[in-house]
């Protein structure tokens, strides 16, 4: 690999990092997952990840251990293998959303409280818990029918990307 692709790697794993601390969750959160998302192969080890990151086994430890358990990486055993890899988990994206709409019920269900606390007071008041509640309640039902879309659409083109492969 010649030093112009090495950097371009660098600096993407490096923005996906950026993103990831925007959101706050940790830098090298987001640089794993960045990493994971261009590797080859897909499946890299500890080793392999405190190598091209330059990070200690401990801060690569700690933020895997969080990607695991948001839905977005998982540990995978090869046979053969003495190590445990870590791999971009099937469907990551598409548990990460269903998680949402999740929180989105939550917050929609404490504007509705936050509402019935303020029963009888001042419209202004109200109005604020009223936007939230609608706005929760308008993506908690609209985010599950798109993402079963979504879905219907990526078979479509996995099947005609398949059917390319073939001829």
């Amino acid at each position: 690999m010649d030093d112009k692709q090495q950097a371009a790697e660098k600096q993407f794993v490096e923005e996906v990092g950026i993103i990831f601390e925007q959101t706050g969750l940790p830098r090298m959160a987001g640089r794993v997952l960045g990493w994971l998302l261009i590797s080859d192969p897909p499946h890299q080890s500890m080793e392999e990840l405190t190598r091209v990151l330059t990070a200690s086994k401990g801060s690569i430890s700690t933020v895997t251990r969080l990607l695991i358990q948001i839905g977005l990486i998982e540990r995978l055993s090869l046979p053969g293998v003495r190590h445990v890899c870590f791999r971009i988990r099937p469907g990551a994206l598409q548990h990460l959303l269903r998680k949402k709409v999740e929180v989105l019920t939550i917050f929609r269900q404490l504007a509705e409280r936050g509402l019935e606390l303020t029963e009888g007071k001042s419209p202004v008041i109200r109005q604020g818990l009223e936007n939230m509640r609608d706005m929760y309640a308008f993506f908690e039902q609209e985010l599950p029918t798109l993402l079963e879309r979504w879905e219907q659409e990526h078979k479509k083109r996995q099947a005609a990307s398949e059917a390319t492969r073939q001829e």
